[in-house]
């Protein structure tokens, strides 16, 4: 019998997992646009591949006031997002 046979299997990949792209603070400070931040302008500024899932991590300082739309934020992303005086908005 082959070793690969032999050998136990582990874990299991969850096909219920969803994935999602990440964006740090320090790339939406980069950013220089007169609205919101939202996945469609992320997209065009080529941060993120995919609209469907984008988290805002928080790597990074802003600068001034901007108003950010995403699916998920971290706690520490939505801090300086409200910090700088901007808004973080939960699609």
């Amino acid at each position: 019998m082959p070793l690969y046979r032999r050998l136990p299997k582990r874990g299991f990949t969850n096909i219920f997992r969803k994935e999602f792209e990440i964006v740090n603070v320090s790339q939406l400070a980069g950013l220089d646009i007169g609205g919101p931040i939202t996945p469609e302008v992320m997209k065009e500024k080529r941060l993120i591949r995919k609209l469907d899932s984008v988290k805002i991590l928080g790597n990074g300082e802003l600068s001034g006031a901007v108003t950010v739309h995403a699916q998920k934020f971290s706690r520490s992303a939505v801090e300086k997002i409200e910090k700088s005086g901007g808004k973080a908005v939960t699609i």
